[in-house]
């Protein structure tokens, strides 16, 4: 098999397809791994990554050469890491203006500025709002915010009263 052309891919989305090629029905071949098939289905999506002692387990039954998954997805990874860093913004056609009314949104600094814009979002956005803050920040670093901002307000409410 020649994994070449699949570097930047999910490994999951290649094995799903390698799978289909050969006729291989997903949930019996993952249960001969010994994996659950919830866990391997997510893998097939997309959805995680791909654990180096499964790749080895398929690769061996399937005789593909050794290693070939783990650096699909090290290639898949690489290729994150430069989408994450080279995305200065998060995608300003899915953010409606009218939550940044007072300033222009291509002026925010999106960096120094993210816990003010995802408690904004957070407060007043809708759904996919939020799921491109949570994407562009990350979930832990929302979290982060939000659980700050949850504990400032305690505070707030004892110094209106």
């Amino acid at each position: 098999m020649q994994f070449e052309k699949y570097k930047g891919i999910h490994p999951g989305f290649v094995l799903g397809r390698e799978l289909e090629k050969l006729s291989i029905r997903q949930r019996p071949f993952c249960l001969l791994l010994g994996e659950h098939p919830q866990t391997f289905n997510a893998i097939i999506k997309g959805k995680r990554g791909l654990p180096i002692s499964l790749a080895l387990k398929i690769e061996k039954q399937l005789g593909w050469q050794e290693g070939a998954l783990s650096i699909l997805q090290t290639y898949y990874d690489i290729e994150q890491e430069k989408s994450k860093a080279g995305s200065k913004m998060p995608d300003l056609s899915k953010l409606r203006k009218t939550l940044f009314w007072d300033t222009d949104m291509q002026r925010i600094d999106w960096d120094k500025q993210s816990k003010a814009v995802i408690r904004r979002i957070f407060e007043r956005g809708n759904e996919s709002e939020k799921k491109e803050i949570e994407k562009f920040y990350g979930s832990e670093r929302v979290a982060a915010a939000i659980r700050e901002d949850d504990r400032a307000k305690p505070t707030l409410r004892k110094a209106e009263k």
